[in-house]
Formats: C-alpha cells, sequence, structure tokens
C-alpha cells in the first residue's frame, strides 16, 4: 500500500474490485478496505458488480467441527496466506493472492468462500475486528505439512494433521480421491523421443 492518501484511496478501490471478483461479501471488503459502504456499491455497480450482503462468518469452531476435507484445504489456503505474510507483504493485498493460490491448488470443487479465508486469515492474525488470534499454524513431525490447530494445542506427530488422514484414506476413499486427483504418470514414449531429440541436437552441436 502507498504512503500518499490519494495513491492508498486508488490501492483500496483496486482492493475492493479484486475482493469483490473473489465473491466477497460487502462487509467483508469494507472491513478489508476502510471504504464506506455506499463507496464501494457505487464503484461495484460501474462494473456491473452488486456484492453480497451480510455478515462474514465469525466462527472460529467450524475449522474444528469441519470434514477433513474441509480441514484440509483450509490449511492449503492459510499456508499460502502465511507465506505471503512471512516476505513481507500487508495482510489485506495477501489474501486475494494467497486465495487464488488456494483455487489453482483446488480448483475441482474449492470449499473455502472468500469470504471464510478473511475469517480464517483474521483468526489467524488477530487482526480485521478480531482481538487475538484463536487459530496458529503447525507443521506435522512425520509429513512436515502446515496444518491449521487452535492456538496453545501441543503438536502431536501426525494424530491430528489432515494431510496424514488424507494420505492414510487416499487409496480406500474414493471421495478423497475425487478430489485430490493424483496427477498422471509422463508419456514415456514422449520423453524417449525427447531425450533422442536432445541427443542429437548436442551430438550437431559438438
Amino acid at each position: 500500500m502507498s504512503d500518499y492518501p490519494f495513491e492508498r484511496h486508488l490501492d483500496h478501490l483496486a482492493l475492493a474490485r479484486d475482493c469483490a471478483a473473489l465473491g466477497a461479501r460487502l462487509r467483508t471488503i469494507e472491513i478489508l478496505t476502510g471504504l464506506s459502504p455506499r463507496t464501494i456499491v457505487c464503484l461495484l455497480r460501474a462494473d456491473r458488480r452488486i456484492p453480497i450482503r451480510g455478515r462474514p462468518p465469525n466462527t472460529p469452531e467450524w475449522y474444528h467441527s469441519g470434514t477433513l476435507l474441509d480441514r484440509s484445504e483450509a490449511s492449503i489456503f492459510v499456508s499460502g496466506y502465511r507465506r505471503l505474510r512471512d516476505l513481507g507483504f500487508q495482510a489485506a493485498p495477501a489474501l486475494p493472492g494467497a486465495y487464488r493460490h488456494y483455487l489453482a491448488v483446488c480448483r475441482s470443487h474449492p470449499r473455502i468462500s472468500f469470504d471464510r479465508a478473511f475469517d480464517l486469515a483474521r483468526q489467524l492474525d488477530g487482526i480485521w475486528e478480531v482481538s487475538e488470534p484463536g487459530l496458529a499454524l503447525h507443521t506435522c513431525g512425520s509429513c512436515s505439512s502446515r496444518y491449521l490447530t487452535v492456538v496453545g494445542a501441543a503438536s502431536r506427530s501426525g494424530s491430528d494433521c489432515p494431510f496424514c488422514k488424507l494420505k492414510a484414506r487416499y487409496f480406500h476413499d474414493p471421495r478423497v480421491q475425487v478430489h485430490f486427483p493424483s496427477a498422471p504418470l509422463p508419456d514415456l514414449s514422449c520423453l524417449e523421443w525427447s531425450l533422442i531429440l536432445r541427443t542429437r541436437l548436442d551430438e550437431q552441436a559438438a
């Protein structure tokens, strides 16, 4: 964000458009940008986009009562968000960037809405009308994945990691396989042809 008021206002307008394009509610955009609801509605009306009204999610318990897939996807989003924050990005610009990364990873049936992602981020950092963090990232001692848990929870290697549980269930649960399809193996004939071509080019250049 710029240090100059006019440029900062332009940054907020651009952020409002960005968040609205990702499905953010009006109240979420208002909290993120500091813009008034009237300004946001007028801005987005010009884009023929009317933001959804209503309060954004505010349920720290959702993560713990969610399904294994819910917890896995929430952890994927928050890990990306935390990585951007650790690189020095401010929270507001980091949020849509991390959410786009999440959508790219979980492109088949994403379970986390932008508003839910907003709530997870503010519960992690204790910002945006949340007084203190309620969630934290732990690194699994078994698979090294980063996953969400409640602040102050003791890390139990593998037993509370959603990714370890997914790995254990992957070959026995068709729902998990559909949701996280494995990457197809490369065509070995194409690989062989590529190696032959590379060898001939190297011989000609020698």
